[in-house]
């Protein structure tokens, strides 16, 4: 895949200082995100790489510095207008977070129900339909997540996170704790986001496989900052010794 221009970003966290009690997350961290692309986050556990996501959707606010997305600081907003940027940026979480006692189709409709009012019941059975199609798994709207296994509920997070039909999707660890086979295919819708919707995505994970599958670009969070930032050849290549060091234990 090919990045788009450097000028083109529609996302940017500016000069992000974060702490909790004592312990210091960011200092001063910056990263832009081009729109249409696929960016990568990597880094060691407790760096802060799920923070950056929800910064982004106001679930959580830096101490210092800014969030912009399309032009506007999200950390200035209210509630209201914070609901606004989250019509437009989808999370998957790394735990699914489906509601157990909703059916399948209920799941993916529950966002419809909250952000989108004036849709009839018909239209949204057409795009809970719509969108279990697109990740795979037709026909299972009346099933509940206790039945499905955990890459088909990786999947149905996906089905309910672009029901709203956002422009931008947050990956939260999408393949952690899945076997190799379900790993691929979340891989593969992922890359399969990109090209179809034409959506930006900013992937969290551990998994380098993935990430040199799916990523344009791929951002090394270390020491409380993005360290590097490249494509995924240019990081593979990297003389960072921060990046060597997190490549190399992968090896190990």
């Amino acid at each position: 895949m090919s990045a788009p221009a450097a000028s083109d970003a529609i996302i940017r966290y500016d000069g992000l200082w974060k702490a909790f009690g004592p312990k210091k997350i960011y200092e001063d961290l910056t990263l832009e995100v081009r729109k249409g692309e696929t960016i990568t986050v990597i880094g060691g556990s407790g760096t802060g790489k799920s923070v950056m996501l929800k910064c982004l959707i106001g679930l959580l606010f830096p101490d210092r510095g800014s969030v912009w997305f399309e032009g506007e600081d999200v950390t200035t907003l209210d509630e209201q207008h914070l609901r606004e940027v989250r019509k437009k940026v989808a999370m998957v979480f790394q735990g699914s977070a489906l509601f157990d006692s909703l059916t399948v189709a209920e799941n993916i409709a529950y966002p419809l129900r909250e952000h989108l009012p004036a849709l009839s019941e018909d239209e949204i059975a057409a795009r809970v339909a719509k969108n279990l199609e697109l990740i795979n798994l037709p026909g299972i709207e009346a099933m509940k997540p206790s039945d499905l296994s955990g890459g088909m509920k990786k999947r149905v997070g996906l089905a309910r996170a672009i029901a709203i039909e956002p422009e931008v999707i947050l990956w939260d660890e999408p393949t952690t704790g899945l076997d190799p086979i379900s790993t691929r295919i979340i891989d593969d819708l992922i890359v399969s986001m990109s090209q179809r919707l034409g959506c930006t995505s900013i992937v969290v994970t551990h998994d380098m496989d993935s990430a040199f599958r799916v990523s344009d670009r791929i951002a090394m969070l270390s020491q409380r900052k993005i360290v590097a930032v490249g494509t995924v050849d240019e990081m593979q290549a990297s003389e960072h010794p921060d990046v060597r060091a997190f490549f190399d234990a992968r090896k190990d």
